[in-house]
């Protein structure tokens, strides 16, 4: 930053990320400084954040920063604008930060309200939205209909319960930003979803607000490719997501439990209720731990011994679920073969699977989750 003026710690900086955009910058800085000197009754840093522009972007940039009081430049070598974000919020020492896109499509008067209660520390994100009740929109059906649906898909395959990921106009608490920023693995625009995604995921409070938005004809983002990379980037985050990560610890325990109920009654001869007890034995133990620490992100040793007594808890009952759908089985026919006792004791497991996840994540490791989270906004 090459802005001598700006001496100490704003409580608020927003970014404006840009590439290629000597048309719009000093219009938008110009507008977004004076509309902050007039109404923001916080102490504020704006940002130009130039992620490689070839055009004539960084001299305006520089001029703006050398010129306007609490105005600063930086510039990457690379382009992306998840790259910029990430790059300026890193370097911030401001208690909030924010961003917002150069046309200035989100009116400002909604900043107010995206600030507050971050600053407050009532909420740790803010997001302007467009798909809210008392939100005004003026864009065209084309971009209305992308929009709607990349929402849909957000909710539908990542459980999403924000509104709308994509609105150019967000700010994030810097301690809440430093527990989710080292996981954002996005550079470019799906950077903003990943990081809201993730918030939720952590049980961070994201706050919403409806806003006033006008379309710049002028865009020129590529709608097609840039929904492409969206959708990647939804398809990643949900073979990251916790159940999907359960999922594929069920299916190891799975496979490893009829290895051991194999092992046990054609190897060592025992009968199929005492081999379904050992081979559960054995492998809910690895269950336990590799749920703690991959599905639900549980570190340190901190309650473990509780969390595992209340694991067997959990194998007490897929025990109960098989020994039940073995005993009927048993009482059907009195000498099925094996792989018909195998089919009916991984069938009854994975019945217990749903009820095993939700044992454990809101029961055995929901306490050790409360402290995680309220030690992150600490």
């Amino acid at each position: 930053m090459n802005n001598a003026a700006i001496a100490t710690a704003p409580q608020v900086e927003i970014v404006v990320p840009v590439y290629n955009e000597q048309a719009a910058l000093e219009t938008c800085v110009r507008r977004l400084h004076r509309f902050l000197s007039a109404e923001l009754p916080f102490s504020w840093r704006i940002v130009v954040a130039d992620n490689a522009s070839t055009d004539g972007t960084e001299p305006i940039g520089r001029a703006l920063a050398t010129e306007l009081r609490d105005v600063a430049y930086v510039r990457l070598a690379q382009k992306g604008r998840g790259r910029a974000l990430r790059a300026a919020w890193s370097a911030s020492d401001a208690r909030v930060v924010a961003y917002m896109d150069v046309d200035l499509s989100t009116d400002l008067r909604a900043l107010l309200p995206l600030l507050a209660p971050l600053l407050s520390g009532h909420s740790d994100v803010a997001i302007g939205t467009r798909l809210a009740h008392g939100a005004r929109v003026v864009r065209g059906p084309k971009r209305e209909l992308i929009s709607r649906a990349y929402n849909v898909i957000l909710r539908t395959v990542l459980r999403a319960r924000f509104s709308d990921a994509q609105c150019g106009f967000k700010a994030v608490r810097a301690d809440a930003l430093a527990t989710l920023l080292p996981h954002v693995k996005d550079e470019g625009w799906f950077f903003d979803t990943e990081l809201l995604v993730l918030a939720q995921r952590r049980g961070l409070r994201i706050h919403e607000v409806p806003v006033d938005w006008v379309d710049d004809p002028d865009s020129r983002v590529d709608v097609v490719a840039t929904a492409l990379a969206d959708l990647r980037g939804v398809w990643r985050l949900l073979l990251d997501s916790p159940v999907v990560r359960f999922m594929s610890v069920g299916v190891a325990s799975t496979l490893a439990y009829a290895l051991l109920f194999v092992v046990l009654t054609a190897g060592l001869a025992l009968g199929a209720a005492l081999a379904n007890v050992l081979a559960l034995a054995m492998t809910a133990v690895a269950n336990t731990a590799a749920n703690r620490r991959w599905t639900f992100g549980i570190r340190g040793r901190a309650e473990r011994a509780r969390q595992y007594a209340l694991g067997v808890v959990v194998f007490a009952l897929t025990l109960a679920l098989t020994s039940g759908a073995l005993a009927t089985l048993h009482g059907l026919d009195p000498h099925p073969a094996r792989w018909v006792q195998l089919t009916v004791l991984v069938l009854a497991g994975l019945a217990a699977t749903i009820t095993r996840y939700v044992a454990l994540k809101s029961w055995v490791f929901a306490r050790a989750a409360r402290r995680q989270r309220a030690e992150a906004r600490a």
